[in-house]
């Protein structure tokens, strides 16, 4: 095992609140570190948008790949993929992508038990799911390879009916089938959250939204890993729209300088 993975996996266990930044490149990933982040994820709506596509594997994997690295070139610290849906049509086929990712150096996934079927995004069958990752870990273990895999369930991104409940079952399935860790993204209601954290061994992961408990009451409720996902991303572009807007307005450099 990398000591980077030791420490990665390390992190999700601590007493603070592991705090995970997204990005999107390398400049970005390096900004992260120089700020005494401790690990680096991506994310893949972040890189697709920077590339011109849509979130939803709409980019090629070579195409990623060739970010992801330019990003472990230039950090020092664990690097996280957002692999979404694995890329891939097969369970073998997904394992290929994971374990290029691993011969990287990439010390983590996150994986999500959602579809896109004709430009509709649902949730998979969670046993049928479970199966693949359990093949996964089987896999990479007999390998030898150590991987971090998060495993994103998307009850809350999708407000599927009685949520909480559907989030339950699936935690403990997923739990079973040999995930590292479980990212509820979309998910903030500290009630909500509670519940989760009670219903698993493994270590839980919610994302920068709106409405988002701070930080402090995230650790209490037993939250071991907060991430970023798109948001500062949307946030850096957006100040970059009005910054060359107001360029033209005031004719004059002066707004960026």
């Amino acid at each position: 095992m990398s000591a980077n993975f030791e420490k990665f996996k390390a992190l999700h266990q601590a007493k603070e609140l592991f705090v995970l930044p997204n990005a999107w490149d390398a400049k970005s990933a390096t900004l992260f570190q120089e700020n005494h982040f401790q690990a680096v994820g991506t994310s893949s709506a972040a890189v697709a948008a920077s590339l011109g596509y849509q979130d939803g594997e709409n980019m090629s994997f070579s195409e990623y790949l060739f970010v992801i690295q330019r990003i472990l070139a230039s950090v020092k610290i664990p690097v996280t993929i957002d692999i979404e849906m694995g890329y891939g049509k097969t369970k073998e086929q997904i394992l290929g992508n994971i374990v290029r990712l691993t011969d990287l150096g990439v010390v983590g996934i996150n994986i999500e038990d959602s579809i896109i079927r004709d430009s509709k995004r649902s949730l998979q069958n969670a046993k049928d799911f479970a199966t693949v990752i359990e093949y996964i870990k089987n896999k990479l273990a007999s390998a030898n390879r150590s991987l971090f895999i998060n495993l994103r369930c998307d009850t809350y991104i999708l407000n599927v009916p009685d949520r909480a409940k559907e989030t339950t079952q699936r935690l403990r399935v997923y739990e079973a089938a040999g995930a590292d860790g479980i990212f509820l993204p979309f998910i903030h209601e500290e009630k909500d959250i509670a519940l989760a954290v009670s219903n698993t061994n493994l270590p839980v992961n919610v994302m920068c939204v709106p409405d988002l408990p701070d930080f402090k009451t995230l650790q209490e409720l037993g939250v071991k890993r907060v991430s970023m996902g798109p948001f500062l991303f949307n946030k850096a572009y957006k100040t970059a729209g009005e910054l060359s807007k107001e360029v033209l307005t005031q004719k004059s450099f002066s707004p960026i300088l």
